[in-house]
């Protein structure tokens, strides 16, 4: 999907924060309900703050579908906003505030490289019904190409679910573009590894597998992965046990398995904030997802012991963390003139119905 790439003007960027907050605060107050602010988890804390809705990829696609609001303004990345336009009502716009939020794993997945591959399994395994599966962190067209070929997209929290689903119509899975939540809901669901195939999209001949692999595999991975969560090692566990005998490590499933193996829960990000949510207090928990989620975490629970996994790392979204006050003040103010996000009809089509049947799946 082609970016619009918008310059702010001035009186934003210089504008300090008080003035900014009280800028978007005034705007709400003047549209009420012709707007509604979606954030998702990672945002930061300023921005999470001034939201309606905050939450996961999943549980903002499922607010985003039940809107009536003509403004819909999704404090994310693109593909979250291309989602909500997907589901939306005819009389809604979708806005990102700042349009250069992408997301690197999305795109690790093109449709032309899918499409090249999709042709490749089928004449390798002509005889085997193929379910693609597409996470949410994906492109428009991607999920349309899923809609599109009795497919389905699914988030980290109804991945296991999705899984099940298609498995009761096909004989194998195609999933992308995230090995290793791939993996993770693979051995949930107690696949053997040698039933598990990887795609390395940048080798042509057959994703780097034989024909007997394809054959074999029950699950063929696409090779992509979240930048963030690949920063997390088992050896920032085994340290926080040795410092903290006591303390709980959980994790996103967007980490490799030996990381999500050696924790003591996986889950999504709406898991992982329930998880603190619900501890009691005086718990010390370690936390191996985006940093920005658990900045906020330790400040909201101050009666627990929140602690990042990362080491010496920063586990940030760079991407989510580009939408800033001034960005949200000034689409606020400009909603009318600013271009909201658009996708061709066919795309649309298709990939409203792989989305409709994620909410299914979930239920």
């Amino acid at each position: 999907m082609a970016v619009t790439f918008n310059t702010i003007p001035d009186e934003y960027r210089i504008a300090t924060d008080e003035d900014l907050k009280a800028r978007i605060l005034a705007r709400k107050a003047e549209l009420g309900d012709q707007l509604v602010v979606l954030t998702h988890h990672y945002q930061r804390r300023e921005i999470v703050a001034l939201g309606d809705y905050a939450g996961d990829s999943y549980a903002l696609s499922k607010i985003a579908s039940q809107q009536d609001a003509e403004y819909i303004v999704f404090c994310g990345v693109h593909f979250m906003a291309e989602s909500a336009e997907i589901l939306s009502q005819p009389h809604q716009k979708v806005y990102l505030p700042n349009p250069l939020a992408g997301c690197p794993m999305a795109d690790m997945a093109q449709i032309g490289n899918v499409l090249y591959a999709w042709d490749a399994l089928n004449k390798a395994v002509p005889d085997s019904k193929i379910i693609p599966i597409s996470y949410m962190n994906s492109t428009a067209d991607l999920k349309a190409f899923c809609g599109e070929n009795d497919g389905a997209v699914c988030t980290s929290s109804n991945a296991e679910k999705a899984f099940k689903w298609a498995f009761e119509r096909g004989e194998k899975i195609f999933f992308f573009p995230d090995e290793h939540l791939g993996t993770n809901t693979a051995n949930t669901l107690g696949i053997p590894k040698d039933q598990i195939a990887i795609w390395d999209y940048k080798d042509r001949k057959l994703g780097g597998n034989g024909v007997a692999d394809l054959q074999r595999a029950r699950v063929i991975l696409w090779k992509g992965y979240c930048h963030v969560h690949t920063t997390f090692r088992t050896e920032y566990i085994e340290k926080m046990r040795r410092e903290i005998p006591d303390i709980k490590i959980i994790v996103h499933p967007e980490c490799p398995e030996d990381v999500v193996q050696a924790a003591d829960a996986s889950g999504s990000t709406k898991f992982i904030v329930d998880y603190v949510t619900n501890a009691p207090a005086g718990s010390s928990i370690a936390i191996g997802t985006e940093i920005n989620l658990v900045d906020r975490l330790a400040h909201t629970f101050n009666d627990k012991k929140i602690y990042e996994l990362s080491g010496n790392t920063c586990a940030m979204c760079v991407n989510m963390y580009r939408t800033t006050l001034n960005d949200l003040a000034w689409c606020l103010e400009n909603l009318d003139s600013i271009q909201p996000i658009t996708i061709p009809d066919d795309i649309v089509r298709n990939a409203r119905i792989a989305l409709s049947r994620m909410l299914e799946i979930q239920g």
